[in-house]
């Protein structure tokens, strides 16, 4: 099975080289694909510098400027499909999602799970580090999410998550509108009204040490607003074949 994981990076010197390390070194043979949003601080020049070590393993697609996080997964996910990738894993680059996990959620997809998400609130809260205020706006968030949407996913905005491929390929990315943490639970709402299999696997958050955080009340925000628009818009699959789900 060809499994590829894709992290966006801006501004993550500190952080995408002994990131890049990590990956490798884990068992299952993951791929790489870094996104930059056209970083100052050279951080695409450092994955340049490794993909001599990892031939044919460490990929990377430079974009100019800051496009949001949502348009990088969606071009990320476009060329995984298009080089025949069955499994397809986001993660942050800042080791606040712990790549030893990433056996762990794919596990899982192999046990029939369609979308596997690495879940903060599936049993309890497991964040460290963050301060009290932050804290409780995500897990409210996500309590909003479920009561707005009925979709049962208790970390909706999470950013841990291995996609199978025929999810990918089902969902119509470019109806997802979306761009930052808005496109974490649009993209969830779009499986579970497509019908697939979502899988929660609880995780331990970890407060990045290295680099500053790239999250806004615009985020939020954003995310605020597009649920309550999600309800009322139909959920259709990318081919509509008799065959296809509603």
């Amino acid at each position: 099975m060809k499994k590829v994981v894709i992290i966006p990076t801006y501004n993550e010197s500190e952080n995408i080289v002994p990131m890049i390390e990590k990956v490798f070194s884990l068992e299952g043979g993951f791929d790489l694909l870094v996104i930059d949003d056209g970083s100052p601080d050279g951080t695409a020049g450092l994955v340049r510098d490794r993909q001599q070590a990892y031939p044919g393993r460490l990929h990377l697609i430079e974009r100019s400027g800051k496009l949001g996080l949502g348009t990088a997964y969606l071009a990320g996910f476009r060329w995984a499909l298009d080089r025949g990738y069955d499994y397809v894993f986001e993660m942050d680059c800042d080791f606040s999602h712990n790549p030893d996990d990433l056996m762990r959620l794919y596990r899982e997809a192999l046990d029939g799970a369609d979308m596997v998400v690495g879940s903060r609130y599936i049993c309890g809260v497991n964040v460290i580090n963050w301060p009290m205020g932050r804290l409780l706006m995500s897990y409210f968030a996500s309590v909003y999410i479920r009561i707005a949407t009925g979709m049962p996913v208790r970390d909706a905005t999470a950013g841990f998550v291995c996609y199978s491929r025929r999810v990918l390929e089902t969902i119509d990315l470019d109806r997802i509108r979306m761009k930052g943490y808005g496109f974490q639970v649009e993209m969830k709402y779009a499986a579970w009204r497509l019908k697939f299999k979502i899988k929660e696997v609880s995780i331990i958050f970890m407060e990045r040490v290295r680099g500053s955080s790239k999250m806004s009340s615009g985020i939020f925000g954003e995310a605020f607003w597009g649920v309550m628009a999600l309800r009322l818009r139909r959920i259709r699959p990318r081919h509509t074949d008799p065959g296809d789900r509603e």
